[in-house]
Parts: structure tokens; sequence; C-alpha cells
């Protein structure tokens, strides 16, 4: 029910937030093969955070998920939790990131996130599905 209401015991709601997530030093890290994975871990550790991903992309050097949460969702615990074992897993899987991330931070410490709020749904996954293709040339 991405664009109407979730509903639980006690409360109907639409929480819809937009995520960016940015590569420490910023970068050029994220492919394809990357990306997806990314996003397998993500839908893998927000399943424990009641958490849905509607839409993704990427660039290069960060990635922008919109998803949907409950009320009960503790948003900086699973953010938290999510960049400390995609930051893991990435690294342990993808060794030739080392070159350009010498250090042990995969991500930026800080992050964006947004709630979509008023904004048509459809509006931010076009913008968030478009994100990489401005660039081409």
């Amino acid at each position: 029910m991405s664009g109407g209401v979730d509903k639980n015991q006690h409360s109907v709601y639409k929480l819809t937030y937009h995520l960016v997530l940015v590569i420490k030093y910023r970068r050029d890290v994220i492919n394809q093969e990357i990306f997806d994975r990314l996003i397998i871990i993500f839908n893998d550790i927000g399943v424990n955070y009641n958490i849905e991903c509607l839409e993704s992309n990427w660039e290069s050097d960060h990635i922008h998920i919109l998803f949907k949460a409950t009320p009960q969702t503790e948003l900086s615990k699973f953010i938290n939790a999510y960049k400390s074992a995609s930051s893991r897993r990435i690294k342990k899987e993808f060794p030739e990131i080392k070159k350009d991330l010498w250090k042990s931070a995969f991500w930026k410490t800080g992050y964006f996130i947004t709630t979509t709020g008023g904004a048509n749904i459809e509006t931010v996954k076009k913008y968030i599905s478009n994100q990489r293709k401005k660039k081409i040339k």
C-alpha cells in the first residue's frame, strides 16, 4: 500500500521517508553490484524494524532510499544498525574498495532523512528514480 495508508491495532498512518547516505570522503565506490547488495542488506535489516523499501537509486558516492515505517519504528537505531552492518559486509564482500576507503568507515558519520510529508509519493519516487539519469551525457 505505498500510495495509501497503513494500519495496525491502534493506528492508521502513512510514514514514508527519504534517506540519503553518503560514502566516506565522497569516494566513488558504488557500482550496480555494490548498490544491489546494499539494498538486499537494507531489506534484510529492515524486516527487524518494520521498514519496507519503496524505491532506491544510487550515484557513485551516495544512495537514495524511499521507505515506509511504522509508528513503533526507531529510525535512528535502524539507520545505525544498517550503516554498521552494510559497512562491514560490503568491505568484506568487495575488498577492492579498500584502495579508496583505507580507514574502517564506509559511510560518512551523518545522513540526510526527511519525511515525504505532503509531497505526492509518486513525485518522490520519480525524483529518486531519475537521480542518476540527469548526469548521463
